[in-house]
């Protein structure tokens, strides 16, 4: 009869036990009724627990994903509509303190209300037209005050990217007509450049001219010599066919 009673007692032990693998990477809290049973979190391996108010929780210890979307208003009060991807990972050495003070749930409880929160305060800063230009800084800003942020509830932020931003199509046309007005500007301003450097390369062309002439003129008038210089330079190198009278032959009387 004892035999009996013993192994029943054997098995019913035997069937009131559960028993939970922590996955490689992952880390585990081991509770009984609801309280954590160690502060030393569970590492990697096979754990049995008795069903009777014992559980294994395990947590993820790789890099996880998370994607919300979110209506949010730029400094010039454009909606926005966008959509945000958070890699991050859990900090395992604090694993037993996390489940202690948020949970299972911490996507719902921490991440997402940080995340929209942070995600409003920065795109709050920007017009609508920067936002879109300068994506890259918006974004890095974003990573760093989420990480302050989440950094408390012992989760650490690996990267942050905004997949998409939308505007209303009236204020989609408006950009862009701005864009094309830019263009048109710029290209009228160029325009301009250059019709005022070729006036100013005309008036120096004329200017230099005009000062050769005058110094030119001034030299005739000071010295015969270069007078007949001048025509010599001038000249064909054919003299008269006809000579009347006294006339003197070119040249011949110009240089004393």
């Amino acid at each position: 009869m004892k035999k009996i009673l013993s192994l029943f007692i054997a098995l019913l032990t035997l069937t009131a036990c559960g028993a939970e693998q922590v996955d490689t990477g992952n880390r585990g809290v081991k509770t009984w009724w609801g309280e954590i049973v160690s502060e030393k979190p569970l590492e990697e391996g096979l754990y049995f627990y008795c069903l009777f108010g014992g559980n294994v929780i395990e947590y993820e210890g790789k890099t996880q994903k998370f994607t919300t979307e979110i209506e949010t208003y730029t400094k010039d009060i454009q909606t926005s509509n966008m959509k945000i991807t958070l890699n991050y990972r859990l900090d395992l050495d604090n694993i037993v303190s996390l489940h202690r003070e948020i949970g299972q749930r911490y996507e719902e409880k921490v991440l997402r209300p940080n995340a929209e929160a942070v995600i409003k305060d920065v795109i709050g800063k920007w017009d609508a037209a920067n936002l879109v230009a300068n994506r890259e800084k918006a974004t890095d800003e974003i990573k760093k005050d989420l990480s302050t942020a989440l950094s408390p509830y012992y989760i650490k932020v690996i990267s942050v990217s905004l997949n998409n931003i939308e505007y209303t199509d009236a204020f989609e046309r408006a950009i862009e007509a701005k864009v094309v007005a830019t263009q048109k500007a710029e290209e009228a301003k160029n325009r301009t450049a250059e019709v005022q450097e070729q006036a100013k390369q005309k008036v120096l062309a004329a200017e230099a001219e005009a000062k050769s002439m005058a110094i030119r003129s001034e030299a005739l008038s000071k010295n015969q010599n270069l007078v007949a210089y001048e025509a010599v330079q001038k000249w064909d190198g054919k003299l008269p066919v006809n000579i009347y009278g006294s006339a003197p032959i070119p040249f011949i009387n110009s240089v004393k």
